[in-house]
C-alpha cells in the first residue's frame, strides 16, 4: 500500500499549489475563531484585500502585524496623521490610504462594541454552518447574512466590510465552512 503524502490530499481548487495558499488552507481556513482580537485582524486584512488578490495579503500580513501593533485596537485607535505617514511609506503593508484610514476607523468602531466575538458569531446563532458544495462554483460571493453583518457593522463605523468580503470574513474565520465535500478539510 502506498503511503499518502500531503501533497496528494484533496483539497478545494483555490488552495492550488502555492506553498502559502495550501498551508492557508489546510490549517486556517474555516477553522472557528473566537477570539475578538483575531476576529479584528482578519476583518480588517479581508478588506485589505478588496481589489487584490488574498495571496497578496497573505504575504504581507507579517508586515502588517508590525505596521499595526498587532493589530492592538486601542494602539490603533490612537494613531494621528505621523502614523498615518508611517503606514503609507511602509513597503510591508499595502499602501493604500483609503485602508489604512478604514483601519484606524475600524479599531474605533470596535472599541465600542461591548463584545466583538459574540456580535459577528451572533449572525450564524454561535455555531458554524457547514455547507455542502460539490464545487467551486456553487459557492456565493455572498449571502444574506454576510449582507446583514455588512449593514450592521457599517452603522457601527467600520469600513470595507460589504457584503463580499463579509462572507470571505466569514468563510476565513470559520463561521460558515465552505470547504467542497471533496476537500479533506469538510467536515463531512
Amino acid at each position: 500500500m502506498e503511503a499518502v503524502t500531503i501533497d496528494d490530499l484533496p483539497r478545494c481548487d483555490w488552495a492550488g499549489t502555492d506553498p502559502t495558499y495550501v498551508a492557508y488552507h489546510d490549517i486556517e481556513w474555516g477553522v472557528p475563531m473566537r477570539d475578538a482580537r483575531s476576529l479584528f485582524e482578519l476583518l480588517c486584512l479581508e478588506g485589505a484585500q478588496a481589489g487584490l488578490a488574498w495571496i497578496t495579503i497573505l504575504r504581507k500580513r507579517d508586515g502588517y502585524r508590525a505596521a499595526f501593533d498587532g493589530f492592538d485596537p486601542a494602539r490603533m485607535a490612537a494613531y494621528d496623521d505621523a502614523d498615518r505617514a508611517r503606514l503609507l511609506a511602509d513597503a510591508g503593508i499595502v499602501r493604500n490610504r483609503a485602508k489604512v484610514d478604514a483601519f484606524i476607523g475600524n479599531a474605533r468602531a470596535y472599541l465600542g462594541i461591548e463584545d466583538f466575538s459574540a456580535l459577528l458569531w451572533s449572525y450564524v446563532d454561535g455555531t458554524p454552518l457547514v455547507n455542502r458544495w460539490r464545487t467551486m462554483a456553487e459557492i456565493p460571493a455572498e449571502t444574506e447574512t454576510s449582507l446583514a453583518m455588512s449593514r450592521d457593522l457599517r452603522a457601527r463605523g467600520f469600513r470595507f466590510v460589504g457584503p463580499t468580503i463579509c462572507y470571505a470574513f466569514m468563510q476565513s474565520a470559520g463561521l460558515v465552512n465552505d470547504h467542497v465535500v471533496s476537500c479533506f478539510r469538510h467536515p463531512g
